[in-house]
């Protein structure tokens, strides 16, 4: 079996970092297609395949023509001198696609991102390979619902695809209110996480003051205000807090509500910083904050679950199949700061017994949802019944 993993860049997410390395342990071919042409954090054993690059014209090029002298072909010679002349990046991209695979000839070409699904529309017709899509999060869950250009774009495509993989139960039913692939082909792999990298440990809340974290890109989708406002509530009824925004350094509105709201000694606003500061400043929080508007399945928590740090989330997306509230985590509604507030009111006040308690009970949600084995197993199922 040879698996093709089409995401655009080779600054894969974790989730598919992890699936590659699984791939590999389990004896299969595999791929990652991007426009990149170095890859400083490659995963051993996987081939990347450059379209070209974004950045450089230069590195482009030099891309394009190695391309054409392997094929060795004069109208791709014409084609490639004519797109080089003209500047046309795109249609030199596309050659480089259509060299690529035809050269190595994928089984399965698993695509991450529903825009990349124009790039495969040479292939509507007639393909040798069978065509994969991931569901995941903002690009299913928003984006179709708020532009009707990509909803009618993906209603033309769904019924194409020969699978697709949802990373949650949530997402899978907002999926199907676009389309269905042809043969019906479905699956729900969650993330899964190699565990012996996530250690859990066990602790005490802080009597003091209560150390709050958040860690996520910048995105409105986020709704870090709304957790700034539950915070300015926090204050006005006196509990001691720190709340630590990992990716929100840059954010103006939460940089303004932060001041506006008087929160400069209780909200500190950090860059994204490497994955292990990230596992430790986690560890180290009592609970994490999701207060997104919506999720297919916040990896996120999932790994802070795993660490030993309880999670309070909004209940979006597939966040009620990873939390039972009140006993493995809390759920609030979404938008709802004064819910948010008071939820972290009365989990400020829990004994250290129902701490471990929930703790405890989060960590064994993700062994028994999340093992990175059972992702591995669930992909290569999918992958096996497309075949």
């Amino acid at each position: 079996m040879k698996i093709f993993l089409f995401d655009g860049s080779y600054a894969t997410t974790a989730f598919i970092r992890r699936l590659l390395a699984g791939l590999v342990q389990a004896g299969i071919e595999v791929s990652v297609i991007g426009f990149n042409e170095t890859n400083p954090h490659p995963v051993p054993g996987v081939k990347y395949q450059p379209l070209g690059s974004n950045q450089s014209k230069r590195r482009l090029l030099q891309t394009s023509w190695n391309y054409a002298w392997q094929k060795f072909s004069w109208t791709t010679f014409k084609n490639t001198l004519k797109h080089s002349l003209r500047g046309n990046r795109q249609a030199l991209q596309q050659q480089n696609l259509a060299f690529v695979l035809a050269k190595h000839q994928p089984d399965v070409l698993h695509v991450q991102w529903p825009s990349l699904l124009s790039w495969l529309a040479p292939y509507r017709e007639q393909r040798q390979f069978k065509l994969l899509l991931s569901q995941r999060g903002f690009h299913i869950n928003v984006r179709p619902f708020v532009n009707a250009e990509n909803f009618a774009y993906l209603q033309e495509w769904y019924p194409q695809l020969d699978g697709i993989h949802s990373v949650s139960q949530a997402i899978q039913r907002v999926g199907a209110q676009i389309g269905r692939p042809h043969t019906e082909v479905e699956a729900v792999v969650y993330t899964g996480l190699a565990l012996e990298d996530f250690a859990f440990r066990e602790k005490r809340p802080n009597s003091e003051t209560l150390e709050l974290i958040s860690v996520g890109r910048s995105h409105w989708i986020k709704d870090y205000p709304m957790a700034l406002r539950a915070c300015k509530l926090l204050k006005e009824r006196g509990l001691s807090f720190r709340y630590q925004i990992i990716g929100a350094a840059e954010d103006e509105e939460c940089l303004y509500l932060r001041q506006a709201f008087g929160l400069e000694e209780q909200v500190c606003l950090l860059p994204r910083v490497p994955i292990e500061e990230v596992k430790a400043l986690v560890q180290a929080a009592d609970f994490m904050l999701l207060p997104s508007i919506e999720e297919g399945l916040a990896n996120v928590a999932v790994e802070a679950m795993a660490l030993g740090t309880p999670v309070i989330s909004t209940r979006c997306g597939g966040m009620a199949e990873l939390i039972t509230h009140q006993e493995n985590g809390w759920l609030v509604p979404t938008r709802d700061a004064l819910a948010l507030a008071n939820q972290i009111e009365q989990v400020a006040a829990i004994d250290n017994a129902t701490y471990a308690q929930v703790a405890q009970a989060a960590r064994k949600k993700v062994e028994k949802q999340h093992q990175e084995e059972q992702m591995i197993h669930g992909m290569l199922a999918l992958y096996q019944q497309l075949l």
